[in-house]
């Protein structure tokens, strides 16, 4: 049964419990059957109190990615698959000075991708840059763990936008928990700080055109028509990467003493009060702390490339850093609850006590990146967000996998949606775009779509859409 609760808001009963769907005709109709046969598997972990798709929904490894799914924190559960594998993986916007007329030129811009990858290592196999950076105090400590000299605004403790102006700068950690994790994790770790990953990871130069009646949010957020723009789509790397199948094993074996499971093996849980469950959140605030430094020492990166374009007093602020695969506790109906997000993106209203200070006035920026060569977003939440606690989407999301899209869309095709050859031309950093055919924007769903959906079910609003210029992909 399907009860219609208007404004893209739709409760689906399934034979485990409701799962709210928050997507507009189009889109809702043309979800698959699959994304409700795995969110009922996911309505039979007991006590769940909240789980909806975003628009951009689709089939993952034991849940759909678009997924927001909410325990009590008393008696709850917690999943890794609810999680994700790339933990913490998440957005990150910077704002430049510069006019989308100043790099208009193509071999400027190709001097950009060059300048940048100077400094940050596109390969997947690729090594970090910094090579003073202590593991263990990013882990424990998130940016406040870095040297100074990567941090820009240290210097200056009351106009620090590195930690002001990111969702989470630090995550409690015990590092007991640490002790008997391979050495090969550290070694990566410690390798890939400030490297960008393969897969649908990237560094966009972008230019902004802004939306009219949001105008007076923009303009506080230092946003303005034509503007060039950094945003930046990175993650935990393997420190994250490595730990999903180590704790899917751990709560395997802790599932079958328990005499519990679901028909998706993919799917594994624990009650979040057990050690498997507060050893895993431990690990998991681990990952946190290392996606948001990895994320802005991406940044500090694209910045040493501009300043060498650009010159040395080149400013290239955070606008803002946010996540989209964790689990993390918040204050919502007046008690502690888990807020599992795959692949969805908080957005809190103006006025909301979890906004951080910088944004409380207007509520923060949530940013939405498109497919390569489409628009990405810049919104803020709306009050009505409420009832989704206050969950978006995370981007487009994937409409056909990589095999198939490799089948079905040929170079040809996704060169004309990068206008290769025109003046408009979306520069790429790749040698073909064959290499890159699998990301290439009809692997995903119409993120014209996916914002449509969002805007009318009230639970967000767009402040700026954003252009590309020139991409930057791992390989």
């Amino acid at each position: 049964m399907i009860k219609n609760h208007g404004h893209n808001h739709r409760e689906v009963e399934l034979t485990h419990g409701s799962l709210h769907v928050f997507a507009n005709d189009e889109v809702f109709h043309s979800l698959e059957q699959n994304v409700y046969v795995m969110a009922d598997h996911n309505l039979q972990i007991p006590r769940s109190v909240h789980m909806s798709y975003t628009p951009d929904a689709h089939i993952g490894i034991g849940t759909c990615i678009g997924t927001t799914a909410i325990w009590n924190m008393k008696d709850g559960f917690v999943s890794p698959s609810i999680v994700g594998s790339d933990i913490g993986c998440g957005m990150r916007v910077h704002l430049t000075p510069l006019h989308k007329r100043d790099i208009e030129d193509k071999q400027l811009r190709r001097e950009l991708i060059k300048a940048i990858e100077k400094y940050v290592a596109v390969n997947e196999r690729g090594f970090s840059h910094y090579k003073n950076i202590r593991v263990e105090k990013i882990l424990t400590e998130g940016i406040h763990g870095l040297p100074p000299q990567y941090v820009p605004d240290y210097y200056t403790p009351k106009q620090r936008r590195s930690i002001t102006h990111v969702e989470h700068d630090k995550f409690e950690v015990d590092p007991t928990d640490f002790q008997d994790l391979p050495d090969k994790m550290w070694a990566r770790a410690w390798a890939q700080v400030g490297t960008l990953g393969g897969g649908n990871h990237f560094i966009e130069i972008q230019h902004i055109r802004i939306a009219e009646e949001k105008r007076d949010i923009a303009e506080k957020w230092g946003l303005f028509d034509g503007q060039v723009v950094v945003m930046i789509h990175s993650g935990s790397r393997a420190w994250g990467g490595m730990l999903g199948p180590r704790y899917t094993k751990d709560f395997k074996a802790s599932m079958h003493l328990w005499g519990v499971g679901t028909p998706d093996p993919n799917l594994v849980y624990a009650p979040i009060q057990s050690e498997a469950g507060k050893r895993y959140l431990n690990l998991m605030y681990s990952a946190l702390n290392y996606a948001v430094v990895n994320r802005h020492m991406i940044a500090y990166g694209v910045h040493q490339g501009m300043k060498d374009l650009f010159g040395e007093d080149f400013k290239m602020p955070v606008l803002y850093d946010l996540m989209h695969n964790y689990a993390l506790s918040e204050p919502h109906r007046n008690q502690l609850m888990l807020v599992h997000r795959k692949g969805t993106t908080r957005a809190l209203p103006a006025g909301h006590y979890l906004n951080r200070e910088a944004y409380k006035e207007t509520g923060h920026p949530a940013l939405i990146p498109g497919s390569m060569g489409t628009a990405s977003y810049i919104m803020v939440g709306e009050e009505a967000g409420v009832k989704n606690f206050y969950s978006i989407c995370h981007g487009a999301g994937r409409l056909r996998s990589r095999r198939a899209t490799k089948e079905l869309i040929s170079v040809d095709q996704f060169a004309k949606s990068m206008k290769v050859g025109t003046d408009d031309e979306i520069l790429v950093n790749q040698r073909t775009l064959e290499s890159i055919l699998d990301e290439c924007p009809q692997a995903y769903k119409d993120v014209d779509q996916i914002i449509d959906s969002v805007v009318g079910a009230n639970l967000a609003s767009v402040v700026a859409e954003c252009k590309p210029m020139a991409v930057i992909k791992g390989i």
